[in-house]
């Protein structure tokens, strides 16, 4: 009980600091009065602790991907992306709360992860981020979904950050946790200070075969360092931790996590028909959806300072910074300011 009340503490006290701090999309009586709602607790609190639970399955592209969906099907849809090494139940407390609101809500497992499979053995197995990208809108496709506000962190931020610039069409908002992720291989093969690419040691570790066949056999123990380095105060369980770390059990998920960071150093290829998706990014886009940014107090996760990557929002445009101890894996623990992020970058649509 202890654990839970600190949780929802900490949700709440996060969704008031977004709304305190934020600027840009809403103005002061708007903060105001989303504020008050919140106290009112018009919006649901979050059942700390859940489970997305049944899944579904559907071929979309190259992939069978497993997704979780909530609310109702007429309801204007929200697209939720997790990251790396996470799981769809980052989002199993911010799900109610938008449904609550009347919103469909898709949470996908990404390629290597979960349920989702591949649907030939002779597809590459392939992590590069346009790829990544390209199979949501081949899900969206699947699902005859035409736009979505889509929100993510980590590997998922970067993906809706990719979608609102290759397919802006297809995004009506984003929620992106620590904001611009678009990267290049060009880019990663710049040195950086020691102490930045300290934080980085994982990347290094997985260039090897040492690292691959390390995380291969050691998967879980390594997903429980990062989710301790990345959310130093985060006082996670271990039955917390389980129902995620099943997802990493998936036949293709220690291919997918190598490839994609040593294609990121510029040490592993890509795909041909990806190259023309990889030049437009590689010219490092603006993004001109409506958004919001949000970082937290207690990220322990390389992430840019938001100061840099302000302009790269021609939109509508909020950054958020959410305190309280919250870490790097901010929808799961604060849910409230997240799916508040999402509700108000929706309303700008």
């Amino acid at each position: 009980m202890r654990n839970d009340a600190n949780q929802t503490r900490r949700g709440f006290i996060g969704a008031a600091a977004a709304l305190a701090t934020g600027i840009g999309l809403t103005s002061p009586a708007a903060a105001r009065l989303s504020l008050a709602a919140l106290a009112d607790a018009t919006i649901p609190p979050p059942a700390i602790g859940a489970s997305l639970g049944h899944l579904k399955q559907i071929n979309a592209g190259l992939l069978n991907v497993g997704y979780a969906e909530s609310g109702p099907a007429s309801g204007p849809a929200v697209l939720l992306l997790h990251g790396w090494p996470y799981d769809i139940d980052s989002f199993a407390d911010v799900v109610p709360i938008l449904t609550a609101q009347g919103y469909r809500v898709i949470v996908p497992y990404l390629r290597g992860y979960g349920t989702t499979r591949f649907l030939s053995a002779a597809s590459v197995r392939n992590a590069q981020p346009s790829a990544i990208a390209a199979d949501m809108i081949a899900l969206m496709d699947a699902l005859k979904i035409g736009k979505a506000v889509v929100g993510g962190f980590d590997w998922g931020a970067r993906t809706a950050n990719i979608m609102a610039v290759l397919w802006p069409e297809r995004v009506s908002a984003m929620v992106s946790v620590s904001g611009y992720l678009i990267g290049n291989q060009e880019a990663g093969k710049v040195p950086l200070s020691p102490k930045a690419e300290l934080e980085w040691w994982y990347q290094f570790y997985f260039a090897t075969e040492r690292g691959r066949i390390g995380y291969e056999k050691h998967r879980r123990e390594f997903a429980k360092l990062i989710w301790k380095l990345a959310s130093p105060k985060w006082d996670f369980d271990d039955t917390t931790f389980e129902r995620s770390a099943k997802a990493l059990d998936n036949p293709d998920h220690v291919a997918i996590v190598i490839h994609n960071y040593r294609w990121r150093l510029g040490l592993a290829q890509g795909e041909e028909a990806y190259d023309e998706l990889e030049a437009q990014l590689a010219l490092a886009p603006t993004i001109g959806v409506p958004t919001i940014t949000m970082e937290s107090d207690a990220n322990g996760a390389p992430h840019p300072d938001p100061a840099v990557y302000a302009k790269k929002f021609t939109g509508k445009y909020e950054h958020r910074h959410i305190t309280g101890g919250i870490g790097h894996n901010l929808p799961q623990e604060a849910p409230s300011a997240f799916a508040q992020a999402i509700l108000d970058v929706a309303a700008q649509v």
